[in-house]
């Protein structure tokens, strides 16, 4: 090794980002590992110098200064000491160098496996820095190949995993394909950064909204709360910080533009852009929409809203297996009991009004967990509203 050797560590200080003393030492300590293979002895009686000038190697013989020398690999004997320097004692150590011819060779095959290892760890360890400060970020990325039931997805500078409950169920991902994915977590393995991805995270649907919506992008709208039934149906809840901003229709957009666009990336999957409002009630009857809701009662201690909707409206509140409901609890928070007017009335009035109309007794009352039997009356659930 000589000062090239030094100038090469000083460019890759200043490219990689290592120490260019931090590679010294990791070099001189496989040199003591490297000394102690082909010629013996042990780490603890072998010290290796690099001269920081010149880039020359020196090995260096440590031996402790004893009255009776039990190992000559570790120990001198006082006598042979002060004939080195009369002024050594018991318990001194003496260091002698004791380079071998053929050192030379070994050192720079030990230096450039050390520095090509340490290469290796630090790109991976940037790596794992870039890709772990974007946890929760959306990035596009290029379907590489199927790996079991996962996918494994190209991001340019690493590869990240689409696991199986991850991928949506209404998509095929075909090789070379173009798609959004959400960055899930990042771990650090020997292998390099492990990137979990999502296409089902409720945060996709909040970032690809950040991507078209200028307004979310600058906080002027602030997105509250997202329900999703990934592939089908997602419900998320908007309130604006500026009251001459619409919160909805910029999120909707000219005719519908900028809400299409996510449906778009999301092959297809319905978004209801709902208003918040911090009165529960309220809030309960914007997330039932497209269906139109006549009241709302709040049982604060179970946490149940008892909703009361228009005859005709029933089966659109509900949704499609109790589709519609189920989101609006998951957005809200609250278990969601849906009755129709003329249900609540005959109730009221003690009548059987349910064994008249034929409706089903199950329909009055739909936890926020449960899918409603019997919910599916042909309902019609992208009409009025904003869903799309």
């Amino acid at each position: 090794m000589n000062s090239d050797f030094l100038e090469a560590l000083n460019d890759l200080e200043k490219e990689k980002g290592i120490e260019k003393e931090i590679l010294l030492e990791a070099i001189e300590a496989a040199l003591i590992s490297a000394y102690r293979r082909d010629y013996g002895g042990s780490a603890n009686n072998v010290r290796v110098e690099i001269d920081r000038l010149s880039g020359d190697v020196r090995v260096y013989s440590r031996k402790t200064v004893v009255e009776e020398v039990e190992d000559a690999n570790t120990e001198i004997s006082l006598e042979q000491a002060r004939e080195i320097d009369l002024a050594h004692g018991i318990n001194d150590v003496i260091e002698r160098e004791v380079t071998p011819k053929e050192f030379g060779r070994i050192a720079a095959q030990t230096a450039k496996q050390v520095v090509v290892q340490r290469i290796r760890e630090a790109e991976r360890s940037i790596l794992y820095e870039e890709f772990a400060d974007r946890e929760g970020d959306i990035l596009t990325g290029i379907v590489q190949r199927h790996q079991g039931r996962s996918v494994v997805i190209d991001l340019g500078k690493a590869e990240g995993i689409l696991a199986p409950m991850e991928q949506m169920p209404n998509e095929t991902y075909r090789q070379n394909e173009r798609l959004k994915v959400y960055i899930v977590q990042v771990n650090k393995t020997t292998k390099g950064p492990q990137i979990i991805l999502s296409r089902t995270h409720p945060g996709l649907l909040k970032r690809i909204f950040e991507l078209e919506v200028p307004e979310i992008h600058d906080g002027t709208v602030e997105v509250k709360g997202i329900a999703r039934e990934a592939g089908f149906r997602s419900k998320m809840a908007v309130s604006s910080r500026d009251e001459n901003v619409d919160a909805v229709g910029s999120c909707v957009g000219p005719r519908g533009m900028r809400v299409q666009s996510a449906v778009s990336e999301l092959k297809g999957e319905k978004v209801d852009i709902v208003k918040f409002d911090p009165e529960p009630s309220q809030y309960i009857a914007n997330a039932l929409s497209p269906a139109k809701v006549l009241a709302v009662q709040l049982d604060e201690e179970t946490r149940v809203a008892r909703v009361v909707v228009p005859d005709r409206q029933l089966s659109l509140a509900i949704g499609k297996e109790g589709q519609n409901a189920r989101l609006a609890a998951k957005l809200t928070g609250w278990k969601i009991d849906i009755r129709s007017e003329s249900q609540v009335l005959a109730a009221e009035g003690g009548g059987n009004h349910e064994e008249e109309t034929g409706a089903p007794e199950d329909v009055c009352g739909l936890p926020a967990d449960e899918t409603q039997a019997g919910a599916d009356q042909n309902s019609q659930d992208t009409g009025g509203g904003n869903s799309h």
